[in-house]
């Protein structure tokens, strides 16, 4: 079972674009999201970028809460944590639904995506998150190495004095292999969105499924990203549509 989706953005936009005026929507956000630790311009070359993969219920809202923060340059969605080999949607065996994030160390760093892991879903839930029951819904931290570990230890041990009441059911996990999901399920929100999708050029799957502007579209689609990022995408778009509709190169 899916839970149940938000009225796409697009028809928000064309009614802002009838009555000739935008007007950013007040978002109220559970979910802590961490300070940049620097201020970093242009996109890292890609052998700076470092990896974290997490699974915490549905891949499609996972993917929008990670893709709008500052510092994550890409992301995907798509399986881990199982044994079965080229697992699918329909067929995922004991895989977790999960999403893969390439950042750059400079702007975020794995302790801090962590802080929004914690807060972005329920781990003290069994067999699901929210209305979505399953095993593929768990909530796991995939590590890759002894400094991911201790940190992914240390925040789990945090997390349970917040919980005395109940059980931190988060597993900690090596990483094994990631099996990403098929191109209908990657940027998902975005793609709800064919507004979003045209003022970016209307790119194809394999571009879309790699840029950071659509990672963080993703985000702002879904309402999930940090409220100044929000504010500064809806000033964008309040931008371009002034200007006669060109291109959005970035936000």
């Amino acid at each position: 079972m899916r839970t149940q989706m938000k009225l796409p953005l697009f028809y928000q936009i064309l009614s802002y674009l009838i009555i000739g005026i935008i007007v950013p929507a007040d978002v109220t956000l559970g979910i802590r999201f961490p300070n940049p630790i620097s201020q970093v311009s242009g996109d890292p070359p890609d052998e700076l970028l470092k990896t974290a993969v997490f699974a915490l219920g549905s891949f499609w809202r996972s993917e929008s809460v990670f893709g709008c923060l500052d510092g994550v340059v890409r992301t995907t969605v798509g399986y881990a944590g199982g044994s079965k080999s080229n697992p699918e949607y329909r067929s995922l065996g004991d895989h977790a639904e999960s999403v893969h994030i390439e950042y750059d160390p400079r702007v975020i760093n794995f302790r801090q995506l962590l802080e929004v892991f914690w807060s972005s879903h329920d781990s003290r839930q069994v067999f699901g998150q929210g209305p979505d029951v399953g095993n593929q819904y768990r909530s796991i931290i995939f590590v890759n190495g002894t400094e991911e570990s201790r940190l992914a230890v240390v925040s789990k041990e945090r997390e349970q004095t917040k919980s005395r009441g109940s059980i931190v059911t988060t597993q900690i996990q090596q990483l094994e292999n990631f099996y990403p999901a098929e191109p209908e399920h990657q940027k998902f929100e975005l793609k709800r969105n064919p507004f979003l999708v045209q003022v970016i050029g209307n790119l194809v799957e394999e571009e879309l499924e790699k840029s950071r502007l659509a990672a963080k579209l993703n985000g702002y689609a879904a309402e999930l990203c940090p409220p100044r990022i929000q504010t500064r995408i809806d000033g964008k778009l309040n931008e371009i549509i002034r200007k006669g509709w060109p291109i959005l190169t970035q936000v």
